[in-house]
């Protein structure tokens, strides 16, 4: 731990934010804040405390100690007001620091000492009872002011619908293919044929007289073969 650096005003040398020499960002100029904060804690602390042999205890010390600069009141059980989100009148109960504040100030922290030489595994931010600190601060100012923090669940994306205009069509039925109709061993008057038909004398094909347009030899032959197969005979 002897590597982690500082100048002699306490200022961390942590490496600015923004990139390029330009101005941090808003998250950097906080973290460094929360760092020289912790860092003048340390000197302050009786007996003056190394960083080197700073422990998670430590941490627990330094967030109760913020609590004196909180502005978030939490009610005591004998309070008329726990659990009350909002209380109609004052009380006398003391104001302290919100848990997401201290939640966020640590994972600030936690960054900060890395960033400084700290090792993971040394990291007292990181330390179990830090985490377990937070859960208890979170489950008590819940039950105090009335407040549940629930983890967000996902919501389920709803199926997609179609664009409008848009009316999806179902799959056209398979419909088998019809039999060819043939001519062959059929009589005229079976065949419902037009006007003038008849059949060869031989094949018994369906044979037509010459029309004027081939409109009409077509509309003849469609009505003699329903099944819409017609020999060649037909167009021939």
């Amino acid at each position: 731990m002897s590597s982690i650096n500082s100048d002699s005003s306490g200022n961390s040398g942590a490496p600015k934010g923004g990139g390029g020499g330009g101005r941090p960002s808003r998250y950097e100029s906080q973290k460094r804040r929360d760092w020289n904060t912790f860092r003048q804690y340390l000197r302050n602390h009786r007996p003056p405390l190394e960083l080197s042999r700073c422990s998670g205890a430590h941490v627990l010390e330094f967030l109760r100690y913020l609590d004196q600069f909180g502005k978030t009141k939490v009610h005591a059980a004998g309070c008329p007001f726990f659990g009350h989100p909002q209380p109609p009148a004052p009380c006398p109960c003391p104001l302290k620091q919100a848990w997401g504040s201290l939640d966020a100030l640590v994972g600030r922290l936690r960054a900060a000492f890395e960033e400084n030489g700290g090792q993971p595994e040394t990291n007292p931010f990181a330390a179990r009872a830090v985490r377990l600190y937070l859960r208890e601060v979170r489950d008590s100012q819940a039950k105090a002011r009335g407040i549940a923090y629930e983890k967000k669940k996902k919501r389920k994306r709803p199926p997609l619908q179609p664009p409008q205009g848009h009316s999806p069509q179902s799959p056209l039925p398979m419909v088998p293919a019809a039999a060819p109709a043939m001519a062959y061993g059929r009589r005229a008057a079976d065949l419902n044929l037009v006007d003038g038909g008849y059949t060869h004398h031989l094949h018994e094909h369906l044979m037509m007289p010459a029309m004027d347009s081939g409109r009409q030899l077509t509309a003849a032959a469609a009505e003699a073969h329903p099944g819409g197969i017609m020999p060649l005979s037909v167009l021939n």
